[in-house]
């Protein structure tokens, strides 16, 4: 069952990245790890070599998660913020906007998401030098941190996992911009192997 998920999830990041990078041939598959279920609500637990983003920023992106789905208690609801190189955590987002910078050259080093309303979250992110650093998971209302902070290393990738539906999203990298959306669960957004940075990304469920 896990090695169908994972062929299943390369496939999904094969799609996200034909439209522009397969002209160039740029575009070649890796293993992509296994998927875990998301973590209980109200629980959070760290991938082996996880950053923890400061108390004040975990409390932005859980608050903005809160005050959107007190809006539309039924609304599947991600609110997330970006570690962006030179700029350090910008302030929380959701469902869909955008986090991290474009036409700055700016690298995104990590990222803080929260969920509502789609039975809690897991990520991964894929680093310069290291790899898929191992997933991360957050239940319902909790925040989940990726990538790193202090490094000066370069987010080229990211696996987001919810609970229960779907979930979308998009990257923007170094060379190309924006590539093409990508929706499943778990999805994957950005590119491995081509040692291109992430800049910039939207999540939504």
């Amino acid at each position: 069952m896990k090695n169908s998920m994972s062929k299943a999830a390369g496939a999904v990041l094969g799609l996200a990245l034909a439209g522009v990078l397969g002209a160039t041939g740029g575009a070649q598959a890796q293993a992509l790890p296994s998927v875990p279920a998301p973590a209980p609500a109200g629980t959070a637990v760290a991938g082996p070599s996880a950053v923890r983003a400061p108390a004040s920023v975990i409390a932005q992106v859980e608050a903005a998660t809160a005050r959107q789905h007190a809006f539309a208690p039924n609304a599947r609801v991600v609110c997330y913020s970006a570690h962006v190189q030179d700029i350090g955590w910008q302030a929380a987002v959701c469902d869909g906007q955008v986090a991290g910078t474009t036409g700055q050259g700016r690298r995104m080093e990590a990222v803080v998401i929260a969920t509502r309303g789609v039975g809690g979250v897991c990520a991964n992110a894929h680093l310069a030098e290291v790899g898929w650093q191992g997933w991360a998971c957050a239940g319902e209302g909790a925040a989940v941190t990726v990538g790193t902070t202090g490094q000066s290393r370069r987010m080229e990738a990211l696996g987001v996992q919810v609970g229960s539906g779907g979930v979308a999203a998009q990257a923007h990298i170094a060379n190309y911009g924006w590539l093409n959306s990508a929706a499943g669960n778990p999805v994957y957004v950005g590119s491995t192997g081509q040692s291109l940075q992430m800049e910039a990304v939207r999540i939504w469920a």
